[in-house]
């Protein structure tokens, strides 16, 4: 669990940082806001395109060396973005070090979820993505202090270099799970072994609405995002400020999918999702209105509301699929919210060429808000599950 947590915090950390990055990118290659957000894009393409092959991989490879090999790829080519020198360089750079990033999110959860009882899973999920989040407030940070000492090249290239030797020294002592364990969610229980071919769902339909809403929430996260710093350096804030801005708001990300994981076990899933939707919405408009300092200052809440939505769908998952076929449906369940995060820096880049950042920001708070009434339809099927385990 420690193992697969500390390259969970490297991984999301270097994911992350690119947040950061951007404007300094913007600035040295002089970008505009559909070229900020192809290059977000390319890096989320990349894990929805990879994520879920590689999670079908690993179950003829193994966890560890598909994790061990990933890890250190994604180091070495964030480290060779400092050699860039101009857009489509950076592109090509950015695009190899998604595609070697891909395998932590399906290999890492699998891991997490199969040595980790039923009961408990959501729970020992919630402090897997904790972790992820604990990397992006600390990266975030880190990128936006050695850019303001050095310049963006110096961190990247420092980044890229943790990554690399943390990584080998943690994966090469991970000892990784088999598929076929002895833990077993309840509706697994009793079946034959027919029915473990395929993707293992228990509850396709309960899934898909999971994934739809999984794929709302990755859109809005990924836009708000990509497009804060320029609200930011709109409002006057330095480099040093948004690397603490970043830090912040991953800072009450990381409480906030704790906490909701939490709390989705002890008020349910549906509960958990309006209150942080509503909040969502009312933050992000908010921080359209609102001088620096008192945007600084609600950061950390958007950043729980924003991210503890994602804690409690991760961490249900499992409830729709069987034990043995995990990694490949949290490979599936990854690629949507990447797919939705490549196209919503594109779109909402378009829109802030077209308009202003202020209108795509908006937009986003709307669009987090039609999250509630999607999400009702997954009441149903969560019922059934646990009526069903009840039985059982």
């Amino acid at each position: 669990m420690f193992r697969a947590c500390t390259v969970h915090f490297l991984h999301d950390g270097t994911h992350d940082s690119v947040f950061v990055l951007l404007p300094l990118w913007a600035e040295t290659f002089g970008l505009n806001f559909v070229q900020i957000g192809a290059l977000k894009s390319i890096y989320s393409g990349a894990l929805a395109i990879f994520q879920m092959p590689a999670g079908m991989l690993s179950e003829f490879m193994g966890l560890k060396p598909i994790l061990l090999i990933g890890t250190c790829m994604t180091g070495v080519f964030f480290a060779l973005t400092a050699t860039a020198n101009g857009f489509w360089v950076l592109l090509i750079l950015i695009a190899l070090t998604g595609i070697s990033a891909s395998v932590q999110h399906p290999t890492g959860s699998a891991i997490v979820s199969n040595t980790t009882e039923p009961a408990s899973q959501r729970t020992a999920l919630g402090i897997y993505n904790f972790s992820g989040d604990l990397g992006k407030m600390f990266v975030a940070f880190l990128i936006g202090l050695i850019a303001t000492k050095f310049d963006w090249r110096m961190a990247t290239m420092a980044i890229g270099l943790i990554v690399i030797i943390v990584g080998l020294a943690v994966l090469l002592t991970l000892t990784a799970p088999p598929y076929s364990v002895s833990i077993k969610s309840p509706t697994a229980e009793g079946k034959d072994s027919a029915a473990k071919i395929g993707w293992g769902f228990t509850d396709q339909i309960g899934f898909s609405i999971l994934s739809i809403v999984h794929i709302f929430d990755s859109v809005c996260r990924t836009g708000l995002l990509t497009f804060l710093p320029f609200l930011l350096v709109g409002k006057g804030a330095s480099t040093f400020e948004i690397g603490t801005a970043y830090f912040l708001i991953f800072a009450g990300g990381a409480f906030g999918k704790l906490l909701c994981g939490l709390v989705g076990d002890k008020i349910g899933i549906f509960r958990t999702i309006v209150l942080t939707e509503i909040a969502t919405t009312v933050l992000i408009i908010s921080t359209i209105f609102v001088p620096l300092t008192i945007l600084l200052l609600i950061l950390p809440l958007l950043g729980l509301a924003l991210n503890g939505t994602s804690s409690v769908l991760y961490g249900t998952v499992g409830e729709f699929v069987r034990s043995e076929r995990q990694a490949r449906a949290f490979g599936l369940f990854y690629s949507f919210g990447s797919a939705a995060s490549a196209i919503s820096p594109l779109v909402f880049g378009l829109i802030s060429d077209l308009a202003s950042v202020e209108i795509s920001l908006s937009l986003i708070a709307i669009l987090s808000f039609t999250i509630v009434p999607v999400s009702m339809l997954l009441r149903g099927h969560l019922l059934e599950f646990h009526q069903t385990s009840y039985q059982k």
